[in-house]
């Protein structure tokens, strides 16, 4: 599972490239809005929220079966900021599921 290129797609957007990462009955949950998706969700919500986004990872840990990661994502403009730590566990080499804390960093 290369995590890099997860976080690129879900940062670009990009919904094919998204989906190559999940297993189809995977299942996504905010936890800060108390949110669960299916992949087919996770994917319209993250492709269709407005404007363009980008960012970093930040750390990559590895424990348990899960891989952890602190991604730093906010919008190119930069007019806001995020960080996210997601625990993501895999399954065949591919997302089982995945159980993310997101924070707003305040003003930029």
């Amino acid at each position: 599972m290369e995590i890099q290129e997860f976080w690129k797609a879900v940062l670009d957007q990009n919904e094919q490239e998204i989906r190559k990462y999940f297993h189809e009955d995977a299942y996504i949950n905010w936890h800060c809005t108390n949110e669960h998706f299916t992949v087919d969700e996770f994917i319209i919500t993250n492709c269709e929220y407005p404007g363009n986004w980008t960012g970093k990872i930040e750390r990559i840990e590895k424990a348990d079966g899960l891989l952890i990661t602190v991604t730093h994502v906010y919008p190119i403009e930069k007019t806001s900021s995020f960080h996210v730590t997601s625990f993501i566990k895999i399954r065949d080499n591919k997302i089982a599921s995945v159980d993310e804390y997101w924070a707003d960093d305040g003003s930029v």
